[in-house]
Order: structure tokens, then sequence, then C-alpha cells
């Protein structure tokens, strides 16, 4: 017999993708978690599922306590983890998997402010119970009632839990996606000239690069710190390694760079910027994080 709510429960597989992903940092991770939602629900009899008076809600509760656990298990497995952790880097939806698109409109995620390598980096940093509390509240509107269901926690100590994340999230306005363009622009050119006063004027000077290869790839294990010493850094990239292209690309809905290698993109960068200079490099190297940016 076919399920009646099935196109209800269908239509908000995107909204889980978009959940889960800003919850861990990991595309992969968030397909999963909305696969075992799914399996969740079927798992249900249908006297069970009729019961359920919204299952859009019921949906996202689940999908939100699973993440909740993984997020919970994710310090350990950190630590066992090669070198930084930089969350999953996702493509611009029209340099998906190199084409059009995942074939499934619903497996895009949409890409807004919350979806910024910088706004992810600092979810990263709170505690499971804070991100899930402010990515509930503040970003997908639940009220704290709601959010209390997938937490665990009553109202009150779920808006406590959103107003101590909040406090983390730098607020101020940033510069307009014109102004990244040039300077990520004027970046690849310093870049690809070796150029290395460009590349010092472009950084600030306390600027940081991160880089992520998680062991499967050449990358320098510590963050950078400092423009010179980052500049210096780039020089010797681009000196001693395979001759690459650098494309300007849509990364985590801000301009970026991707590296190519014959018909394979070997990295992802996304930046940072304020009063017109980079204060944050992110260089994902992981092969098992650029699967969405595999070209042909």
């Amino acid at each position: 017999m076919t399920d009646p709510q099935l196109r209800s429960v269908i239509s908000e597989r995107r909204q889980l993708i978009n959940l889960a992903y800003r919850l861990l940092g990991s595309l992969a991770e968030a397909e999963d978690v909305v696969q075992e939602t799914y399996v969740r629900w079927y798992a249900l009899s249908e006297r069970q599922r009729h019961e359920v008076a919204v299952p859009g809600a019921w949906l996202t509760t689940v999908a939100g306590r699973i993440c909740l656990d993984l997020l919970g298990s994710a310090r350990a497995r950190r630590e066992r983890y090669v070198g930084e952790w930089i969350p999953e880097p996702i493509p611009g939806h029209s340099e998906w998997f190199g084409g059009p698109g995942p074939a499934d409109p619903a497996d895009r995620v949409t890409l807004d402010e919350s979806i910024s390598m910088a706004f992810l980096v600092v979810l990263d940093s709170m505690t499971p119970a804070e991100r899930v509390a402010f990515v509930l509240h503040d970003v997908f509107r639940y009220s704290f009632a709601e959010v209390a269901d997938v937490v665990g926690r009553t109202p009150a100590a779920c808006r406590q839990l959103a107003s101590s994340a909040r406090r983390r999230i730098d607020t101020s306005r940033g510069p307009s996606s014109a102004q990244r363009s040039d300077v990520v622009r004027d970046f690849k050119r310093a870049w690809e000239t070796r150029d290395i006063e460009a590349l010092i004027g472009l950084l600030d000077p306390t600027a940081t690069a991160t880089a992520d290869s998680g062991g499967l790839a050449p990358a320098f294990r510590q963050p950078i710190i400092g423009g010179e010493q980052i500049a210096h850094a780039w020089i010797e990239i681009a000196a001693r390694g395979p001759e690459i292209t650098l494309l300007e690309r849509t990364v985590n809905g801000q301009p970026g760079l991707v590296a190519q290698l014959a018909d394979t993109i070997v990295s992802v960068y996304a930046f940072d910027i304020a009063d017109g200079r980079i204060t944050r490099i992110w260089a994902i190297r992981n092969p098992e994080k650029l699967r969405p940016w595999t070209v042909g």
C-alpha cells in the first residue's frame, strides 16, 4: 500500500540535509543522518505513522537527536584525526560534481551566511547542545519548546544555550560579495605570478591559514600565523608543488578558489575577509571532503 504521507515526508529531505550539514559540518555525515532518519520513520508501524500529526516536525526532531549524539562523539573522533579538522566545503549549485548540480535538488544545501566557513568554524567551537539549540532556533527559527524536545532540556535551558552560543558569533557586517571576489581574485593573481609583496599586502598581518588533509594528502600540519609567513608559505607551495590550475569558485556561498590538477580538484580554499584584507584561509585537501567537487 502506498504511504499517503509519502509526498510530505519526502519533501522534508532538503530541510533535513540543510539542518544536518550545519550541525555536523560534513555533507557525507548529513546524508547518513537523513538516511537514518527515514529508516526510523519507516520502522514505525503504519498506525504509529498516522498518529504523527506533523511528520516534518517528527523527522526534524529525530535528525536533530541523531546529530546531537554524533556531535557528542565527535571529540573522540577528532582526537584520532590527522592534523587540523575543517568542515567539509560545499560548492555553489552550478559547480556540484563539476556539472549542473545534484540529480535530486533536495540534496542541495541552501547557501546563505549560516553556511560560510567562518560561521561553521565558530559553530564547531560550541558544545553539542549549544550548537543544536542555536542552529535550530536562530537559523531555522524553531521555538525553544521545539528545541527542548530535541535537546532534552527545558525551554529555559535551551534559551540559555542559544544565548551563550550567540555571544560567539560575529554579527558585524562583512564585505560585499563583490568586494570579497576582488580580494580573492587579486590573491589568485598574486599567487599565480608568485608576487610575494602583493600577497603580503592582501593578507592581514595577524592572518591565520589552516589546512585539512586528514593525513591523506600533503599539507602543513599546524596553522600558519602571520600574513608574511603565509605569503612565503604560499610562494613555496607554488614553487615546490605540481603545476596546478587555480579557478575562482563559490565555496560555502562565498568567493573562494579551487586548485585543479588534470581533471581532479585537489584543494579547496575558503577565505574570511575584513577591511579589504584576508584574515583567515582554510585549505581543504582531504580527498574524502572533496567528493562534491569531483570533475567529470
